[in-house]
């Protein structure tokens, strides 16, 4: 038990700061009080443990039975930020619309490995990139205070302490120590937090306030209210969810040896949709599996489910003690600003490692990951853009998640699922064209040679000449006999085709081709047709 205890805390610690970050944004761009973001995390945490029990363990048709640890998805932000800024819109639609695109969610669950095709890593990897770049003012916006009515928004101390976080932060991710460097985030809100203290910028008053043990209120904030629009756009976020638990589920399988068919991936995705249906009853959002847990199994090698069941038994533990949403809501705002950089970030880089996989030589790929995140990036840096919209319209472009996902998905289709009509010859948006050199291309070539700013250069720094087609022959047999020894005689060759005066003192002996002595061009090659093919 000890064991089990220790493995499943070590999950809890490493996606502990990317849990409560959401809860965190989500209260402040509603408004709520120190207080009422409290019960947003905690909610956050007793719903992840649930959620991650169902898929560990598992019942009849629900659950992946695979270590995988459940959690808030940072996918849905966007979307819930855009939700709230949409007129007359508050939390209770926010909660509606998740209720009902996982409802959805869950009745196509068993379908969609049908359709999880149009989800390619030139898909997800685009929505996942916008989703770190869209989070990015949030994390701004932290590290100047949160509060852009503050006196104090923008002061130089908020954004020296939010810089001062990022510092420990990157501090502990530099050390040595694996522990510590999983535990970085962690570790540099309790540093942020106490240096914040120390200079008189944190208020810790409120802790303490309340009963010691509590379960999470049932509706504590309304009934949901359901909003069209709201559910459309939600609806995009769930299915981008759906994809990226489908993916986690088959890399868990692989790295703990378990088969994956489509019946364990539907079960496990009819948890995932159960559990976010539920989580807004509890004020909580979206769930799914955590990637970077599913590292930490690999890294760890522990692949027991019954770990990730400890570890989701202790988050419904941190979730039933209100002292702990308490602790994180007094964190000041610029200290979560200097976490948000990373966590932001690192959301960020992980769509670009996606993308990394795509293939973008003789196809559309380019112009599709373009397009993406141009519209993800739209309403971000001018928010108003589409202010001249129908109000439905706003609710489902205003997030930058929705319109890159809308956008990759609809030119997926165009132009790499419907072929009928694409040109042999990609166009100009095209990354590059398809290009081959032949044996007799390389034939003379040797290591260290390299073709620099329109000439070929050998290993020493040395120019190696290109001879045109019509004296490539003699030059080649000059060499051979030793009439040539240096390649400042050949000028004098391709000039005239006179024999240079030879040094009666320099060496005659051969030299290997492709030496300061040696010329290297490819038969049937001149210089302009050389870089042409460079």
């Amino acid at each position: 038990m000890s064991r089990l205890a220790t493995f499943g805390l070590q999950h809890v610690l490493t996606m502990y700061g990317g849990l409560i970050a959401v809860p965190l944004i989500i209260g402040g761009a509603a408004g709520l009080s120190p207080e009422r973001s409290a019960l947003l995390v905690t909610a956050s945490l007793f719903v992840g443990g649930l959620a991650t029990l169902l898929q560990s363990i598992g019942v009849p048709f629900l659950g992946s039975r695979l270590p995988l640890v459940q959690g808030v998805s940072f996918a849905a932000v966007s979307t819930m930020l855009a939700i709230l800024a949409g007129p007359g819109n508050d939390l209770t639609t926010v909660f509606g619309s998740i209720i009902a695109a996982s409802a959805i969610g869950f009745v196509v669950a068993p379908f969609f490995a049908r359709i999880i095709r149009f989800f390619p890593p030139v898909v997800t990897g685009v929505v996942i990139t916008s989703i770190g770049l869209t989070l990015v003012p949030v994390a701004a916006d932290w590290a100047m205070g949160g509060d852009a009515e503050a006196g104090d928004y923008g002061s130089p101390a908020n954004i020296a302490l939010a810089f001062g976080t990022l510092a420990i932060i990157l501090l502990f991710s530099k050390v040595g120590s694996a522990t510590l460097s999983r535990l970085s985030i962690l570790l540099g809100l309790i540093g942020g937090t106490a240096v914040a203290a120390a200079l008189g910028m944190a208020d810790f008053g409120d802790i303490g306030s309340g009963a010691p043990v509590a379960v999470p209120e049932v509706l504590a904030f309304g009934m949901p209210t359901f909003d069209v629009a709201s559910i459309i756009s939600m609806t995009i976020v769930i299915l981008v969810i759906k994809t990226e638990t489908a993916a986690d589920i088959i890399a868990v399988g692989e790295i703990i040896g378990t088969p994956v068919d489509r019946r364990r991936i539907a079960d496990g995705l009819r948890a995932d949709m159960l559990s976010s249906a539920a989580a807004p009853l509890f004020g909580s959002f979206t769930q799914s599996a955590f990637a970077q847990n599913v590292g930490l199994v690999a890294l760890t090698g522990v692949k027991s489910r019954f770990v990730v069941a400890g570890s989701g038994a202790i988050m419904v533990s941190l979730g039933l003690m209100p002292i702990l949403g308490q602790v994180i809501s007094a964190i000041p705002m610029p200290v979560l600003g200097g976490a948000g950089v990373v966590l932001f970030g690192t959301v960020t880089g992980s769509g670009i490692r996606n993308l990394r996989s795509v293939s973008y030589e003789g196809n559309m790929n380019l112009i599709i990951v373009s397009v993406s995140l141009a519209f993800a990036m739209i309403p971000v840096v001018k928010e108003d853009f589409y202010d001249a919209f129908p109000a439905w319209f706003q609710t489902i472009f205003h997030s930058g998640i929705s319109s890159a996902a809308i956008m990759a998905v609809l030119l997926n289709l165009l132009f790499n699922e419907l072929s009928a009509g694409n040109s042999r010859d990609p166009s100009v948006f095209a990354a590059k064209p398809v290009r081959v050199l032949s044996p007799t291309d390389l034939r003379d070539l040797r290591e260290g040679d390299v073709f620099l700013d329109g000439r070929f250069v050998d290993c020493d720094g040395e120019e190696i000449p290109l001879i045109p087609d019509d004296k490539l022959d003699e030059v080649r047999e000059k060499i051979e006999c030793g009439e040539i020894t240096d390649t400042s005689q050949i000028p004098l060759v391709l000039a005239d085709g006179e024999q240079p005066q030879q040094d009666q003192e320099a060496p005659a002996s051969p030299q290997r081709p492709g030496s300061p002595g040696t010329v290297a061009a490819p038969e049937g090659g001149n210089v302009a047709g050389l870089r042409r093919r460079r």
